[in-house]
């Protein structure tokens, strides 16, 4: 299906400041959309408070406003350039909201502007919480018990029909922002308030806890032909009751059994057509019982999302590119895959090799702080990690927070043994979702705990347990062992485990320069595999790559002897953000 001819100019709502839940991610997505909408020869008007973003440099867009972003400023703007469509799905939450309210408020047909990508219709089935369970129920999807409050009295009612714990949920928010959970009516009155003052239609969901349950979530994307494809799941190794921004998030889901699997990319094809997405993509969040299997649906964001840019990083799939591509009429057999040249996008990415995103927390700024994790989001940053196996991954994107860790535990920062003795320490913090847990369960393993105790503590799933009680088995490997007595296939296994050489060193009780000389010696070096979205089945042509210990180097290295090194400033944290970013994308 050619793209629109009858669409010339288009608008693109930025995301505004970068806050806790928003961060360099609409930039990205902003900015892809920018170039997709050039290459198909579109007239660009880009809005956006922030003007320390790359999707404000004046080569992006053909028209740039850095105001503010309220229905007052949007629409002089469109009063003025008179754009034929606005875009609200890759500006974050704050782009969502402000194309519905201009919509309802008239001022898009007043100056005959349309939104694509999503209608106005269809972003209120995903965020008005009342016409969201309606959705979800017409298609046998199950939502929490829950009610709809849009004042204090109304919440009232609604909590003696759902019981504590109860979720609350304010619409049309990011982040998490304004939601909690709440245990008694004394503390639920309080975040009431707070959650409908948080909310811009001034409207919260109430629901039933599934504190415990698996977390799972898909991305998912449709064209306007009604095809359909599901890009990747997600799992986070926290259960439901941590924000999944604060959660540590594996790609692919890890846990599922084949049906669980198959069910659930069914049923976000459901979910997407339900909603009604015409050209664009959607992240679709479920609550798993881990006991049975129960499946209900937590919420969806009919837009680009913080997962999504994961996604795309996971996969090599550019998700807020197609999105672009989608809005104004292209079907996903049409717009060709970046990375292979070859493939278009309704070939679903494969991926062999395993993901994490890892979060940064600066608690150490706030010492007042709650540092206990909950609905509300309160990273301020992640890393990435790709390894060819979970236990790897992890390591890594422990690694990657430059936080002082070296991986997950052995590395000389461990706690004092008293400390790690203390069992009352050690379960208070697997029962209180906190940014140290998982270095608890390896105390907890090491104490004789069994995996059994530590999930009833924790509800962490035991494969996840599991996979971290290897990793302290496989240590008792290099107990009583020097360096030059390990043999080398245990060596190259424990770098294929994720151990950096500080780790080893440790273990071995050595000094990192020694263990990476007799690395070398025994030929144990990096190699760097690829992403390339189709798991080698194609020659990519413009892919990226990630390093491993395997025996096999996939990089391709190019003749040109004009080589440049960029180094970029890694996760974002408080006094780090987008500013890095934008300089590294300039340098190169």
């Amino acid at each position: 299906m050619p793209k629109r001819t009858d669409i010339k100019k288009i608008l693109i709502i930025g995301s505004g400041p970068i806050v806790i839940g928003q961060a360099c991610e609409f930039d990205y997505s902003g900015s892809q959309a920018c170039k997709a909408f050039r290459e198909e020869g579109y007239e660009i008007v880009l809005v956006n408070s922030n003007p320390a973003t790359i999707m404000t440099d004046p080569g992006m867009a053909d028209h740039t406003y850095i105001e503010p972003l309220t229905l007052e400023s949007l629409s002089k703007i469109i009063a003025k350039e008179r754009p034929d469509a606005l875009l609200p799905t890759l500006g974050g939450q704050m782009g969502l909201n402000l194309g519905t309210f201009l919509e309802r408020e008239g001022v898009l047909k007043k100056y005959g502007c349309e939104l694509i990508g999503a209608n106005e219709r269809a972003i209120a089935r995903a965020e008005d919480r009342k016409l969201f369970k309606e959705t979800m129920e017409s298609i046998g999807l199950r939502v929490p018990r829950s009610g709809i409050a849009n004042s204090i009295e109304e919440g009232m009612q609604v909590i003696k029909e759902v019981g504590f714990p109860a979720i609350l949920r304010p619409a049309y928010t990011m982040g998490g922002a304004g939601g909690a959970t709440a245990y008694n009516m004394e503390e639920f009155e309080k975040m009431l308030a707070f959650a409908l003052d948080t909310s811009p239609i001034h409207q919260t969901l109430i629901e039933e806890s599934v504190l415990g349950w698996k977390e799972i979530e898909f991305e998912v994307m449709r064209d306007c032909a009604d095809n359909v494809v599901v890009i990747t799941s997600m799992e986070n190794i926290d259960p439901m009751g941590v924000h999944t921004g604060d959660s540590i998030v594996v790609a692919p889901a890890q846990t599922l059994t084949a049906p669980e699997m198959a069910n659930l990319m069914d049923l976000s094809k459901k979910v997407i057509r339900a909603v009604d997405i015409t050209g664009g993509g959607t992240n679709i969040q479920y609550a798993v019982n881990p006991d049975n299997g129960e499946v209900v649906i937590i919420e969806i964001n009919p837009r680009v999302s913080r997962s999504s840019a994961l996604a795309s990083k996971a996969t090599g799939f550019p998700i807020a590119r197609v999105a672009a591509k989608l809005a104004v009429g292209l079907t996903l057999d049409e717009i060709k895959n970046d990375i292979t040249g070859k493939t278009y996008s309704d070939f679903e990415p494969t991926v062999d090799y395993c993901v994490m995103k890892v979060c940064r927390f600066t608690f150490e700024k706030f010492p007042q702080a709650d540092t206990t994790l909950n609905t509300s989001m309160k990273a301020v940053g992640e890393a990435m990690a790709i390894g060819r196996n979970f236990k790897e991954a992890l390591q890594k994107g422990i690694r990657s927070l430059e936080i002082g860790r070296y991986g997950l535990g052995s590395d000389g920062k461990d706690l004092q043994e008293k400390e790690r003795r203390d069992m009352d320490l050690i379960r208070e913090r697997l029962a209180r979702p906190n940014a140290e847990r998982l270095f608890f369960i390896r105390y907890a393993i090491e104490n004789g705990m069994s995996t059994q105790e530590i999930y009833n503590l924790s509800k962490i799933d035991p494969w996840f347990i599991e996979n971290i009680r290897e990793l302290v088995e496989f240590e008792k490997k290099l107990e009583g062992k020097s360096l030059v007595s390990v043999p080398a296939e245990v060596l190259r296994q424990a770098k294929q485990l994720g151990y950096s050489d500080i780790q080893l060193a440790k273990l071995l009780e050595t000094d990192e320069e020694q263990v990476r000389r007799r690395r070398k010696i025994l030929g144990i070096e990096s190699t760097f595999y690829l992403v390339d979205t189709c798991a080698g089945e194609f020659e990519a042509q413009h892919p990226y790559y990630y390093s491993t210990y395997e025996t096999v180097d996939e990089s391709r290295a190019t003749n040109n002897p004009k080589k440049v090194i960029i180094l970029g400033g890694r996760p974002n944290r408080i006094g780090q953000g987008i500013e890095i970013d934008y300089c590294c994308v300039h340098a190169s």
